[in-house]
């Protein structure tokens, strides 16, 4: 048997073979519509079933990764306690980032754990970084020390005035309560701090550098917190481009209008690094505002003409959310 199907009004008949292939009047409406095979008709309507089958089901992917999407970017927001959680260090945080570096060809390792506020290394990198001009004396004379291979540290604060007295020795007894330092003890009569240092590698990577990259991860956090922005951020992550050449980098983030930002962290003496950044800041494809190297201590005026200077954007420790505050 044949089949009359009309596309108006939707009327289906069997009718004879004699009739396949030819056109003829809906007796329902006047349409005319032609006569198919049976079998050809339900091949047809089969296929074009699977077909939407095929779409919807792409539909339902894409809304799931659109609500992944949202969960992500809904983490450093004010619902989460961003000093005290392991939000932070889901793989769906990163999933972002991850996927801009696949789209311009470059593998990626995440640390997922180095995104883990659970611990004290944030209270404590926020303590140096919000007094670094006071606090600079305490951590440089740990770092020296450990350095040395020693465990035991004499802060003599003869010449500090009561201020930076009072700040350093808060510090130092925030140390101990957090078990950064084994043993403090303070002299009172001679105005000295004597500290016994942990040797735990995380304790002594931390006052090796990996501080600076605490303190900028959490002021980004305290920062993208206030303002109830939708970002996707992380610290240390390591990178390999195509010719092999592999990086690791302090900051990385993603704006909520999906542009990149990377923060390199230093002190001390930075310019020998200046020719590396220029090459992997033209190498990630950044804008000079994109790539940010704050160096803590240096003034703003130093930040400035270096900045002026260089293809590169300089800040310090205080200026640092002022620049994310205009890229954002």
């Amino acid at each position: 048997m044949a089949l009359f199907r009309c596309n108006k009004c939707g009327h289906i008949r069997e009718v004879g073979n004699d009739y396949i292939g030819k056109s003829v009047k809906c007796p329902k409406c006047s349409q005319t519509a032609p006569i198919y095979d049976t079998i050809t008709f339900i091949k047809a309507l089969i296929q074009k079933h699977m077909a939407q089958g095929s779409q919807l089901k792409q539909l339902q992917q894409d809304n799931e990764q659109e609500l992944d999407i949202q969960i992500v970017e809904s983490i450093p927001a004010e619902d989460i306690d961003i000093y005290n959680t392991t939000a932070l260090a889901q793989s769906a945080q990163s999933a972002p980032i991850k996927e801009w570096f696949e789209k311009n060809k470059i593998q990626t390792e995440i640390n997922q754990d180095a995104n883990d506020t659970t611990g004290f290394f944030d209270e404590i990198a926020l303590l140096i970084g919000n007094n670094f001009k006071t606090l600079k004396f305490a951590s440089d004379q740990i770092k020296y020390i450990q350095n040395k291979g020693y465990t035991n540290v004499k802060l003599d604060l003869a010449k500090k005035n009561k201020k930076e007295i009072t700040q350093i020795k808060a510090f130092c007894k925030e140390m101990y309560d957090y078990s950064f330092v084994a043993r403090y003890h303070f002299q009172k009569k001679d105005n000295i701090i004597r500290l016994t240092l942990q040797t735990a590698p995380r304790i002594r990577n931390f006052f090796n550098g990996k501080w600076m990259e605490w303190f900028t991860f959490m002021k980004l956090l305290e920062f993208f917190r206030d303002k109830n922005m939708n970002t996707s951020c992380i610290r240390s992550l390591e990178i390999k481009f195509k010719d092999g050449v592999a990086n690791e980098l302090d900051i990385f983030f993603l704006t909520q209008n999906n542009i990149p930002v990377c923060i390199e962290c230093k002190s001390g003496e930075f310019r020998g690094d200046i020719d590396k950044y220029l090459k992997l800041r033209k190498k990630l494809k950044l804008g000079k505002n994109q790539f940010i190297i704050c160096v803590f201590g240096l003034s703003s005026e130093q930040t400035q003409g270096m900045t002026s200077m260089y293809d590169l954007t300089f800040t310090n420790e205080e200026n640092l959310i002022n620049h994310i505050e205009r890229i954002t």
